[in-house]
């Protein structure tokens, strides 16, 4: 009876798991078949190739240089959007006149296509007539238009900025939904016992909202990792492949080259790395709530 109980669970998420992993696991295989195959630039398997597309990836500096900036890129706008989210997650958790306003302003951007949103990131940022430099040169901040995209490294610098301002509606939303669902009861005997704001969130809001920010720190790994709108709208991995990641890398390989064999090999890369980082992420938390469950344990037996 009870390994019936057990097993129900299982069996009753058995249809979705073997839907998702024909819709995952049948793109991945033929990505890896095209991975060593031989590949016309009209998409034409012309025959096996073996590991000679990953040894032509691996001797390209331009797959190291991309590689090097994909982790920066993922790396800063992931932190910067968690840094910047859970404040403002917090205050839109408050009570105040005002707040179904300011979370709708908050979500708006959200709403919007990526695409859309680099190509007016694009427009501001223009070094002639953009509105970026129109506003700074009004307020004599600056006395001469700068050319924000002209450069690999600003330009880089100002996609790592929009991408962080893009990602925090997203992020926001999950924390709110965390942030609401905090039991009441250790703030207010917090309170009594004349803890102060700061303390509240060190011992309390930060150690219950760890769930949450495990699952914002994942999908936004995933989703920051592969994004292509922000830097290809913007500068299209320019200038002089100075702002190009992995993505933009194989999208130029794949539709500007041809060489459909190569971007193929770069895609499953791609793809190993993010599925090593979450079975890795996800088992080093598992790991830390069994530890900290045992420490409990041990403390509550003393």
């Amino acid at each position: 009876m009870k390994s019936t109980l057990r097993s129900t669970p299982l069996l009753m998420i058995l249809p979705s798991l073997l839907l998702a992993v024909l819709i995952i696991g049948y793109p991945v295989l033929d990505l890896g078949w095209t991975s060593m195959q031989e590949v016309s630039r009209f998409g034409k398997l012309m025959g096996f190739s073996g590991l000679k597309n990953f040894s032509e990836v691996f001797a390209d500096p331009l797959f190291y240089a991309s590689l090097g900036r994909t982790v920066i890129w993922t790396v800063v706008v992931v932190g910067g959007t968690l840094v910047i989210s859970l404040p403002v997650a917090i205050m839109l958790n408050d009570d105040f006149y005002g707040r179904s306003v300011a979370r709708v302003i908050i979500m708006l951007p959200w709403a919007i296509s990526l695409t859309m949103t680099a190509v007016l990131w694009r427009w501001s940022l223009n070094g002639r007539a953009g509105l970026i430099n129109a506003t700074l040169m009004d307020l004599h901040i600056i006395s001469e238009p700068v050319e924000w995209l002209a450069t690999a490294s600003l330009a880089f610098t100002v996609e790592i900025l929009v991408g962080i301002l893009v990602s925090i509606p997203f992020t926001t939303t999950i924390f709110l939904g965390g942030l609401s669902s905090l039991p009441q009861d250790s703030y207010e005997a917090a309170a009594v016992d004349g803890a102060r704001p700061l303390e509240m969130f060190r011992h309390i809001t930060l150690p219950l909202m760890k769930p949450f920010i495990n699952i914002a720190i994942v999908l936004n790994v995933i989703y920051v990792f592969n994004s292509l709108p922000i830097i290809w709208v913007m500068t299209e991995g320019g200038p002089a492949n100075g702002t190009d990641i992995l993505v933009t890398y194989l999208y130029k390989l794949a539709f500007r080259f041809g060489q459909l064999g190569k971007a193929s090999a770069i895609s499953l890369i791609m793809f190993g790395v993010l599925f090593v980082f979450t079975i890795a992420y996800v088992f080093l938390v598992m790991r830390q709530e069994s530890d900290n469950l045992a420490e409990e344990q041990v403390i509550n037996d003393a």
